[in-house]
């Protein structure tokens, strides 16, 4: 069968491999239909091995080259013993991580802090740009008649930013600022309008900004070319948004967001930082400002997810810029958004045969 395996940074090659066998108790064979790229996905092939392990992994004992993919929806082909919660046919979302289940986390429903977390498509045998894989049954959600395929695909991301966004306890009529709108920024300003939140966008980006303004669901704003933390106190008679979303894993906007945020306010760090940021703790203390870090979701949460897509509520399906097939995954997908020059936001691969 076909994957996308990645050997080391800069080399992602689709190759044939061995397909999986007959599921074990418990697991699932699965064909994935769509795939995301991830942005922990672009980190490993610019600079990896990061979060791909280098020496067996303690839960999972993967190592070395790794099928990537952990976006992903697909079709049951076939059940272990003792499945019953889905059947060879049916199409599922699939949640990735793999948590241990009896470590502290674990044993106080933290699955997604477990002290030995691994991911499907980064610390597991399988993954979801791949003809087939082989998944736990408990990490496969059904998808309804009303989900499609690629909506399914979107379940991961979603869940993502609906988790930054749940973190900042926003409210129907609340004024909340997104800073940066890369897929999970964009999802996130989905996710809070449909709380009724009246929604700020921050992005520098012209093909991002260009994205969310085609949502129709607030303001977006060039932080090159306005003072974003002045422009929202003038139209907040001086008191700052209820709470900032920030996306984008950068020291000025995470500045920004202090300083745009009111008091008493809450920002929920969901972009991941790789350097140290400088922050002026006197001003978080002066203003009671709650600041919150978020990794991952809720291991629970994929029917609330999948309901919400089912029912019109969450179109996920909007910050999808760009669909291929599994053998231009790099020069399509990977090279094309990791470029300066890049026009797409979110590229879904069409991962099965």
């Amino acid at each position: 069968m076909r994957a996308a395996v990645f050997h080391g940074a800069g080399d992602i090659r689709v190759e044939e491999i061995t397909a999986p066998g007959t599921p074990r108790a418990g697991e699932v064979l699965v064909r994935p239909l769509w795939c995301g790229i991830c942005g922990t996905d672009l980190h490993e092939y610019a600079q990896g091995p990061i979060v791909i392990p280098r020496e067996p992994h303690p839960l999972t004992g993967a190592c070395g080259s790794q099928i990537l993919g952990h976006e992903f929806s697909a079709e049951v082909v076939e059940v272990g013993e003792g499945v019953t919660a889905v059947r060879p046919g049916e199409r599922v979302s699939v949640m990735p991580l793999l948590s241990c289940g009896h470590c502290y986390f674990c044993r106080r429903g933290l699955n997604h802090l477990c002290r030995t977390m691994a991911a499907v498509g980064l610390s597991y045998q399988w993954g979801g740009i791949a003809d087939l894989a082989i998944v736990p049954a408990v990490n496969v959600t059904a998808l309804p008649d009303g989900v499609s395929d690629l909506q399914g695909a979107v379940v991961e991301p979603g869940a993502v930013a609906a988790y930054g966004v749940d973190t900042a306890r926003v409210r129907p009529g609340d004024n909340v600022l997104i800073t940066g709108a890369g897929p999970i920024g964009a999802l996130a300003s989905l996710y809070a309008a449909s709380l009724g939140a009246n929604v700020f966008v921050s992005e520098v980006n012209p093909v991002r900004a260009a994205l969310v303004r085609s949502f129709d669901v607030g303001v977006v704003l060039d932080p090159t070319a306005v003072d974003v933390p002045g422009w929202l106190r003038d139209r907040t008679d001086g008191i700052g948004v209820d709470a900032v979303i920030e996306c984008s894993g950068n020291e000025r906007a995470l500045q920004a967001a202090i300083a745009s945020v009111r008091s008493a306010g809450r920002i929920s760090q969901t972009g991941l930082h790789t350097k140290a940021a400088a922050i002026d703790p006197m001003v978080i203390s002066e203003h009671d400002i709650t600041i919150s870090g978020t990794w991952c979701f809720p291991v629970t949460d994929w029917p609330r997810i999948i309901d919400l897509i089912d029912r019109g509520r969450y179109p996920v399906e909007k910050v999808v810029t760009a669909q291929i097939a599994l053998e231009d995954v790099v020069a399509q997908g990977f090279d094309t958004l990791l470029s300066p020059t890049g026009d797409q936001v979110k590229v879904l691969v069409h991962a099965g045969s």
